[in-house]
């Protein structure tokens, strides 16, 4: 039995007449009547009575045909699931991202990706980037938003985004109403800071900022989350170096100055495994590609 037996007893059926059925199925009656006596043989019985009057069905053809055409969807929708899925239209994919991506990337990327994807589903996995990178080399991931420059072997990047650092005082805090603060005026408060097991990359990047300011800070607490950080000092426990970002979350009880000195930014990487870039991937990775470019131009502008 194959699918084309089963597209010409399903015609035959609606039509109830070979020339008719034939024309659809743009052929001569000949192969038709080939197919239906080859699809008889194969069910077993007569799915169709012929005789001077025209055609029917049997008994047999009628308890058949339900069953045919639902045959017949089904592989129309797995073609068109697995089409779909080789251009990008569906599937799923496994995200994670570090939790201030949530104030500056990753919103954006979904809406945009979400309007021409209906149908891919996206599971996020919230991770610092040491996790990530953990899950990214054993494939439990396809993509993560990470903080770091540690890219491993094999993988590939976007930039999605670059944010400076700012320092984040409780609104008591006797430098709150500056303008900006040197680093240096923070030598005798508390700092709070993330766990450098969480992020490496800028737990480190701030303690030598500190050391080029000439001092090493008292880390009162250290977090798993930035959120955690200005979370705490807004309740006046200590003071903080956190991604401009932050600013969106809305916290009160705290206030965002500009550093006197420069630092290198905050960086929002998109990594995946080189080479997995098509079907759904592809797609959305053309999302993120879109959101950098648009947070480029914007810094630019």
């Amino acid at each position: 039995m194959e699918f084309r037996h089963l597209r010409c007893f399903t015609v035959l059926a609606e039509e109830l007449h070979f020339g008719r059925a034939a024309q659809r199925m743009a052929m001569t009656q000949p192969p038709l009547s080939m197919a239906i006596q080859q699809l008889e043989a194969a069910v077993g019985a007569r799915l169709f009575e012929r005789n001077s009057r025209g055609v029917s069905l049997t008994a047999a053809g009628q308890s058949f045909l339900p069953r045919a055409q639902a045959l017949l969807e089904q592989a129309a929708l797995a073609a068109r699931e697995a089409r779909d899925v080789g251009q990008g239209l569906a599937g799923q994919l496994q995200i994670g991202f570090a939790g201030t991506v949530l104030y500056r990337g990753l919103p954006q990327v979904l809406r945009d990706f979400s309007v021409g994807h209906p149908r891919l589903r996206l599971a996020l996995r919230e991770l610092s980037s040491s996790e990530q990178l953990v899950e990214l080399v054993h494939d439990r991931l396809d993509l993560g938003f990470v903080h770091t420059t540690r890219v491993p072997a094999g993988f590939s990047q976007i930039l999605v985004s670059s944010q400076p650092f700012v320092a984040c005082l409780p609104v008591g805090h006797g430098l709150a109403r500056r303008r900006h603060v040197a680093l240096e005026e923070l030598e005798h408060d508390a700092f709070a800071i993330v766990m450098r097991a969480v992020s490496p990359d800028y737990h480190d990047r701030i303690l030598a900022a500190c050391a080029d300011a000439g001092f090493e800070p008292v880390l009162a607490f250290e977090l798993r989350h930035w959120l955690s950080v200005v979370s705490l000092i807004a309740q006046g426990l200590g003071v903080g170096l956190v991604p401009a970002a932050l600013q969106q979350a809305g916290l009160p009880g705290v206030v965002f100055l500009p550093l006197a000195q420069s630092m290198a930014p905050y960086d929002t990487h998109c990594l995946w495994r080189t080479g997995r870039d098509e079907g759904p991937m592809g797609a959305f990775l053309d999302a993120v590609r879109r959101v950098a470019q648009a947070g480029h131009d914007h810094a630019h502008s």
